[in-house]
């Protein structure tokens, strides 16, 4: 619904009290969301189930490694395509090539068979899916003016808009996997992203100037060198497949070493750089106990595409009136409660304004709530195949969705008012690292579970992640500090 209400930002016509351009943005992330999460929704399936039943015959503990360190490369991935948005080509011009390239990856999970369409889709949707993510939240940031108190409710808006992707794409497609099989379910995802991909293309023109401004643009004697560099990746990450030193078994473990790498790498960037003055540098000083509060919480929420998955599988009760529900059917419960509560969470922070909690403080609330979903598996142990009541798994994930609220569309606004002038997308492409270790180590994580060891599994799960949100509560009057003025 629009109004006539000027904005500071962008003057003109308002979504909800928020720049116009909002419901654009957020329309291109929900299709973007509908393909990437309906895509997921039967990734795991896709590679444990037999190949009498279309999947690949994987063994559910190295495909779990590998769904965690997929997720992973794709928040890895923000990293190119932040440095391209700031140094190359602007925020808007990779959003628009990285649909492309997503789409390319649908394409080949749904058309090209076995281990090969597998690779090349992932690689294909894994690095687009990383470019449109971190230059999407980027665009969402140039929409609003300094200080403008809409922000943290903008971001719960747009984050709305991405949980109706996510909400019906896993249905979708897994209706589509029920009744024709994987590869149409794969190609139904496809079709998401080329209609939104047609969206943006329509109403990109309507981006504010700041959108497609090249914050620091690279000098064009530098291009050979990054050029070389780029082949030389290329070269050496095609080696150590070839040869075997990187492989299925040891994925995860290598995408974690490499996100902690990336992380210390870009800190160390940011902090030296002579375009970073002395309050920027205190703020993203300020980041650091933000960014582990993150990587944890992603460790544990991810694990709906891990642990989840299995468990929906073989302990809950999928029987609705005689139908036996898909189990990637599931994916979809955790966006029916975004999108019932990103409004509520919006609202309220919107009518706070100045007296609303810190970052700090929400995160910490976040971690919280999300070791006591991981304790609610406890009562539902041991009950054997089948057991657990749709309505109790609905109820964790309900917790899921509250402890997200806290943390992912507050830590993108957060890091966007953290962020120094000259490494404004970039210092997103660090909060999409933390996601990015976080859902890696979730993958790692699956490995240690098993029917037989759930009460402990869930305990220290839910236990590490309510003592880490304590500690955070402890700090966040000195975090907020440190922040110099931001909330």
């Amino acid at each position: 619904m629009s109004t006539t209400k000027q904005t500071p930002a962008t003057g003109g016509r308002t979504f909800f009290g928020h720049p116009r351009m909002l419901a654009n943005l957020f329309s291109v992330e929900l299709w973007e969301r509908f393909s990437f999460y309906g895509m997921q929704a039967l990734l795991l399936y896709y590679m444990t189930y037999s190949l009498a039943e279309g999947g690949l015959a994987f063994d559910e503990v190295t495909a779990a490694g590998l769904v965690g360190a997929y997720g992973g490369g794709v928040y890895l991935s923000t990293i190119l395509g932040a440095w391209l948005a700031d140094r190359v080509l602007g925020s808007e011009r990779v959003l628009f090539c990285s649909a492309i390239i997503i789409m390319c990856g649908h394409i080949a999970l749904a058309l090209l068979p076995g281990v090969v369409g597998l690779a090349i889709g992932l690689v294909l949707v894994g690095v687009g899916s990383g470019g449109l993510k971190a230059n999407a939240s980027s665009l969402v940031g140039t929409l609003y003016a300094p200080g403008d108190d809409r922000r943290d409710a903008g971001f719960s808006i747009f984050y709305m808009g991405i949980n109706i992707g996510a909400l019906v794409g896993p249905l979708l497609t897994n209706l589509a996997w029920d009744t024709y099989g994987f590869h149409v379910g794969f190609g139904l995802a496809a079709i998401g992203m080329a209609a939104g991909l047609v969206q943006y293309a329509v109403t990109r023109k309507n981006l504010p100037p700041a959108a497609h401004e090249i914050e620091n643009p690279l000098p064009r004697s530098a291009y050979p060198r990054w050029i070389v560099v780029a082949v030389v990746a290329v070269v050496l990450i095609g080696g150590a497949l070839g040869t075997g030193l990187l492989d299925a078994g040891n994925l995860a473990s290598v995408m974690a070493y490499t996100a902690i790498a990336a992380t210390v790498a870009y800190f160390a960037v940011i902090l030296t750089s002579s375009k970073v003055s002395a309050l920027e540098r205190r703020r993203v000083y300020s980041f650091m106990p933000l960014f582990v509060a993150s990587a944890a919480f992603w460790s544990l929420f991810q694990q709906q595409f891990t642990v989840v998955a299995l468990y929906s599988e073989s302990r809950l009760d999928r029987n609705l009136f005689g139908w036996e529900m898909p189990p990637g059917m599931v994916q979809s419960i955790n966006p029916i409660f975004i999108i019932l509560f990103a409004g509520v969470f919006a609202a309220l922070w919107t009518r706070l304004g100045s007296r609303q909690p810190s970052s700090p403080v929400k995160f910490s609330f976040g971690l919280i709530v999300m070791g006591l979903a991981f304790l609610a598996f406890i009562p539902f142990a041991g009950g054997g195949a089948n057991s657990t009541p749709l309505i109790g798994l609905a109820a964790i994930l309900l917790l899921f969705t509250w402890a997200e609220l806290f943390i992912s569309p507050i830590g993108l606004s957060v890091t966007t008012k953290l962020a120094p002038e000259a490494f404004r997308t970039q210092m997103l492409a660090l909060f999409f690292l933390s996601i990015s270790l976080g859902t890696t180590v979730s993958g790692l994580l699956a490995g240690f579970y098993s029917e037989e060891n759930e009460v402990p599994y869930f305990a220290f799960s839910g236990v590490t992640a309510i003592i880490l949100g304590g500690a955070l509560l402890a700090s966040a009057p000195a975090i907020r500090k440190a922040m110099s003025g931001v909330r």
